[in-house]
């Protein structure tokens, strides 16, 4: 019955509210009668015994276990509620507004869940942090106002203050659960003072911290104790990244214990954002989810040692359930909403569940199924709820218009059945799964991979393109800069540059890259468009073809005379063309299309004159080498010379300096002494 019973969920939607009984039948609750007007919000205590719904001019509480109404408190315009730990009192926050008396507006109540008799009731502008924070036994509350801790007792709200402490700076603060229970307190960085933590025993407030620990680039933070209280992992945050590698600015992590005996920055081994972070319920270990996506999780125990690496995959999230036997992790918000569950005993991989466009997620509280839902204005199609089972299947969906809330009713892990040795099998499906089934049309079969255009299809996908689960590289944050680089330039270089795929031996673009404003006249060449080789002047047609004649006459007279005259000043004029050297004996295959601008090109070589020393193409390979190794010397010797001046050498040259041996070795294998 107990599981049974763990199955309640509540909605909230536009236009309808209800209790949804859980496995098999998931039904509507019976005894309850939803209102006639919307419902600002609902909220369950944590035991499960009762349930508050907020309407426009009243607040109503019933016993959750057959929607019995208990209570009515007739206050309006409630937009906050929420149950102590056991039940006992209940909070309301509205709006505050301005009093016509001038007095202060106390919008935050404090109630009796059983008689609904007011007992307290404060001013809280904001609506962030508005409840006041109860030990687990709720024998004292705390909130935190205008950097003052103030502590009440609860049996006792008409004494006001009991104890209170002063902590300047303080922007948020954390009562943690146990039986020992301390307060965190963060303090955000300021005036280029450094952003700390405190933490002190409640029932020693007015002494030194137990534990504290400062930091930088922390300008909020999220706190979150393990279910002992006696540690407390810490998400600071900065509302800009300075190093301009994310919008949402730079994340940081860390563990401290209550006692003071153990405290650490969380060093994660991959760059990018925290996403989430989860303690498991035994206490022991905790979950974090990190870096640029596809982002990477890891396990940790409670000093920081790695439990389990999950890999890098594309999620946001990381849940365990009550029991702390199985893990979810999810990729929700602007992820396309795969979810994948471990067994945290074996570290094996159940199920993975498709469910997109998901904005709520949560456990059962007999951790054997998984509610997610589409909630409005997140989004506003596609709204409605589905359950699903731990090992995979879906057990559930519930369609509404404009779906607001949703919430399993909390049940104490006691009170629920233990999982065995083996998870347990699912049960049939709900009639709403079968009835979609019959209805539903076949989905087509989505084509595996991202979209790739015709004339990419059936190459294998570079690297560069593929995710880094999929096999491709790390990815490598830079300032913007995150295009792949092109095999041509799409802007013009600049005057006196050689153009990007300039013409090489037999006249085609050097790397495969596309010739640009270097051929055909000062025409780019589009990329798979076939090359136009247009007549001389740029002319197609009759017109063009005969003055392209007259100046290929003219410039073939021109050049039998400058050669005649060059053979009597000893200077030889050669044509350079696409397969050899034009002229006298000249080796160019006939059939070859040489390009104009090469068949243009006049190069004047001395006959009588030396060869240059310093000509790459007179030399034989080995000279080069020769040549290249004495240049690597020459720069050792001018090192070692800075060396003796005491000048500071970086490590590259320090390493420069020790290979001067193996060079001297090489130039003598080749016959060659230093120079």
């Amino acid at each position: 019955m107990a599981s049974q019973i763990s199955q309640q969920y509540a909605f909230r939607a536009q236009k309808s509210l209800g209790l949804v009984n859980g496995t098999p039948e998931y039904d509507l609750v019976p005894g309850f009668t939803a209102p006639d007007v919307p419902a600002r919000t609902f909220h369950y205590s944590a035991d499960g015994r009762l349930y508050a719904i907020a309407l426009p001019t009243v607040v109503r509480i019933y016993q959750a276990e057959g929607a019995q109404l208990l209570q009515e408190l007739p206050f309006s315009n409630i937009v906050e509620l929420r149950f102590s730990p056991r039940g006992t009192y209940i909070s309301t926050w509205e709006r505050p507004v301005k009093l016509e008396d001038g007095t202060q507006h106390k919008n935050l109540r404090i109630f009796s869940a059983s008689t609904g008799e007011e007992l307290t009731a404060f001013s809280q502008k904001s609506q962030d942090g508005w409840d006041v924070q109860y030990t687990i036994s709720e024998s004292h509350a705390v909130r935190l106002v205008s950097s003052e801790i103030q502590v009440y007792r609860p049996a006792e709200w008409s004494k006001g203050i009991v104890d209170k402490l002063k902590v300047e700076g303080s922007t948020s603060v954390s009562l943690s659960p146990g039986l020992n229970p301390s307060v965190a307190v963060f303090v955000a960085e300021k005036k280029g003072a450094p952003a700390s933590i405190k933490i002190y025993g409640l029932l020693t407030l007015a002494g030194a911290p137990t534990c504290q620990k400062s930091f930088f680039k922390a300008d909020r933070a999220q706190i979150k104790w393990n279910t002992l209280g006696t540690q407390v992992l810490l998400l600071t945050q900065t509302e800009v990244d300075n190093s301009n590698k994310s919008y949402y600015g730079e994340t940081g992590m860390y563990l401290l214990s209550a006692a003071g005996n153990f405290d650490c920055r969380i060093t994660l081994d991959k760059e990018g954002p925290i996403h989430d972070f989860a303690w498991s319920p035994n206490s022991k270990e905790f979950g974090v989810v990190y870096g640029y996506m596809p982002a990477k999780t890891m396990l940790f125990d409670q000093r920081v040692r790695t439990l389990h690496d999950f890999g890098a995959s594309p999620h946001n999230t990381i849940l365990f359930n009550p029991q702390g036997r199985l893990v979810l992790l999810g990729g929700f918000g602007n992820l396309a909403g795969k979810i994948d569950v471990f067994d945290r005993r074996t570290l094996r991989k159940v199920c993975t569940i498709d469910a997109p466009n998901t904005s709520h997620c949560e456990w059962s509280p007999d951790g054997r199924f998984i509610l997610t839902a589409t909630l409005s204005p997140r989004l506003r199609v596609d709204n409605g709820v589905k359950i699903w089972h731990c090992t995979g299947p879906l057990m559930h969906i519930q369609l509404n218009d404009e779906l607001y809330q949703v919430a399993w009713r909390p049940t104490p892990v006691e009170a629920v059945p233990s999982f065995g040795q083996h998870l347990p099998p699912a049960p049939a499906p709900g009639e709403s799964v079968r009835t979609l089934a019959a209805v539903q049309k076949p989905a087509p079969a989505k084509a595996a991979g991202a979209y790739r255009p015709p004339g990419a299809r059936g190459l294998a996908t570079p690297a560069i393109f593929k995710r880094e689960d999929e096999g491709g590289a790390a990815r490598l944050p830079t300032n913007g800069a995150a295009t792949p680089p092109r095999g041509y330039n799409r802007s013009p270089h600049p005057p006196g540059a050689a153009p990007n795929g300039q013409y090489v031996g037999g006249g085609y673009p050097q790397n495969g890259g596309y010739h640009q404003n270097g051929g055909q006249n000062g025409r780019r060449q589009v990329p798979g468009a076939p090359q136009q080789h247009q007549q001389h002047g740029g002319q197609p047609g009759p017109e063009g073809e005969k003055k392209g004649q007259r100046k290929r006459k003219g410039k073939k007279e021109g050049t039998q005379q400058q050669a005649s005259a060059a053979e009597e000043g000893g200077v030889l004029a050669v044509e350079v063309g696409g397969g050899g050297v034009n002229g006298k004996g000249s080796r160019q295959p006939s059939g070859v299309n040489t390009p104009a601008a090469v068949q243009e090109l006049v190069v004047e070589v001395e006959v009588a004159s030396p060869v240059t020393p310093g000509l790459d193409s007179s030399l034989d390979p080995v000279a080069k080498k020769v040549r290249n190794l004495n240049k690597k010397l020459k720069a050792i010797e001018e090192l070692k010379e800075k060396a003796k001046r005491g000048e500071r050498l970086e490590a590259t040259q320090l390493r420069k300096m020790e290979g001067e041996v193996e060079i001297r070795k090489e130039l003598t294998s080749l016959g060659a002494a230093a120079s």
